[in-house]
């Protein structure tokens, strides 16, 4: 038995589960099976129906904040009568924190909802006897575990992704890593990024831990196989596709930093110039209307197809109907980005080609000619190019689609990825 097997870990998310984040999920899976006993704590239910068959598999319970005002009032007011009454001294720390903080900030009723959210949390944290307290993301969680940890006395730590970090003025960043006892990120553009405005006495307490894809879900080269097989014919149903014609998917929320629109538009190129082929876009989001206006303006409806949100297993299934992965990633005006997409690490576990945008932390995973190809992005012409070399080069496909496996099996499985997770949290719950 492992040392974690006696302690109890806590995991703050802002809402569990939910489909985007099988990061997430897979590295509280792993954790599980290397030992680690886990409580989730989620500030907010799920929203979307569907979610990972993989979260039935996950044996930690979960505590969420109540949502019916009914509820709420009187259970967060009684848990902040508990902690005044049996930690008065760190529950007053925790208030001038809230107070100091909501003076700082351009939003201060958010910072005082989530000292409402600590105190009930605070009360669960010590039912539970939590030892630490992860919180995944830097904004909302991470605030929440901070006030929890000054309430309960205990140690808490952070991951940060993406929008989280660029979104966070660096100076609320600086104040959160620095009472954090180790923080994460997934892609060394973002160590980068934190090392650029931290004092160099505080770079240790960084770590770089990327997500990690569950490689036993993304059989190869079986998944990369055409041929009709149990899977492929569950595949097929979600979209008629005549097998003779390739299909281009991709995957991702329905927003502007995921670059859809240009990946539309060169659907559009490839159609002008004869190219055959089909393109599936899964996901839901705002951007939904604007697409499929897009899509009609320029007469693409029987040519590209958004099929909404998918269960993971119906994806996974689907990955093995696909010619070439496509993605291209934007970063916003106000700096939001993509990290290193999940949903590229498991097209390349797939057996996939893949094409993308050297955005971000990309690069890492993606090593343009070597385990897919990069293009610049917001650049649909050159996304095209990069498409239709694919879709017109099986050998190199192949050579692309070998390449990225072996590097998922090097660097991308999530139970070896995990480890370096345990080790951390097994320090701070000391």
């Amino acid at each position: 038995m492992t040392q974690t097997a006696t302690r109890t870990i806590g995991y703050m998310l802002k809402r569990y589960p939910r489909l985007s984040e099988t990061f997430i999920l897979n590295e509280m899976r792993a954790l599980e099976r290397l030992g680690t006993q886990l409580h989730v704590f989620s500030l907010m239910r799920p929203e979307e129906a569907l979610s990972h068959p993989a979260v039935q598999e996950l044996q930690a319970p979960v505590t969420y904040f109540p949502e019916a005002w009914a509820a709420k009032i009187p259970a967060v007011a009684k848990a902040h009568a508990a902690m005044l009454l049996t930690a008065p001294l760190r529950y007053m720390h925790a208030v001038g924190l809230a107070f100091w903080w909501s003076m700082l900030s351009r939003r201060p009723f958010s910072v005082w909802k989530q000292f409402l959210r600590s105190g009930y949390m605070a009360v669960a944290c010590r039912q539970q006897q939590i030892e630490h307290l992860h919180a995944h993301f830097a904004n909302a969680p991470a605030i929440v575990a901070r006030l929890v940890s000054v309430m309960c006395n205990i140690p808490y730590s952070f991951t940060t992704h993406a929008k989280d970090l660029y979104l966070t003025p660096k100076k609320v960043l600086r104040r959160r890593i620095d009472s954090a006892s180790f923080v994460l990120t997934c892609t060394r553009h973002n160590l980068e990024y934190l090392q650029s405005f931290l004092p160099q006495q505080d770079w240790h307490k960084i770590h770089l831990v990327y997500h990690g894809i569950d490689l036993a879900a993304f059989p190869f080269p079986t998944a990369n196989a055409k041929a009709a097989t149990s899977d492929g014919n569950r595949a097929a149903k979600i979209i008629p596709i005549a097998l003779s014609v390739p299909l281009i998917l991709s995957v991702g929320r329905l927003v502007p930093k995921k670059g859809l629109n240009d990946l539309i538009s060169a659907c559009q190129l490839m159609k002008a110039r004869g190219v055959k082929f089909r393109c599936a876009i899964v996901g839901e989001g705002p951007l939904r209307g604007e697409l499929e206006s897009q899509i009609s303006k320029l007469g693409l409806e029987d040519t590209v197809t958004l099929l909404g949100a998918m269960a993971h297993d119906r994806l996974v299934a689907f990955y093995g109907q696909a010619s070439v992965f496509a993605l291209s990633p934007q970063v916003m005006e106000d700096g939001d980005r993509d990290g290193i997409p999940n949903v590229l690490a498991e097209a390349m576990a797939a057996g996939l080609p893949v094409v993308s945008t050297c955005v971000s932390g990309i690069p890492e995973l993606v090593e343009d000619g070597h385990t897919g190809l990069l293009v610049g992005p917001k650049d649909p012409a050159a996304l095209a190019d990069a498409i239709e070399r694919l879709l017109n080069d099986p050998a190199k496909s192949q050579s692309l689609a070998v390449a990225a496996r072996r590097k998922m099996e090097d660097s991308f499985e999530c139970w070896e990825t995990t480890k370096a997770v345990q080790t951390l949290l097994q320090v701070g719950a000391r």
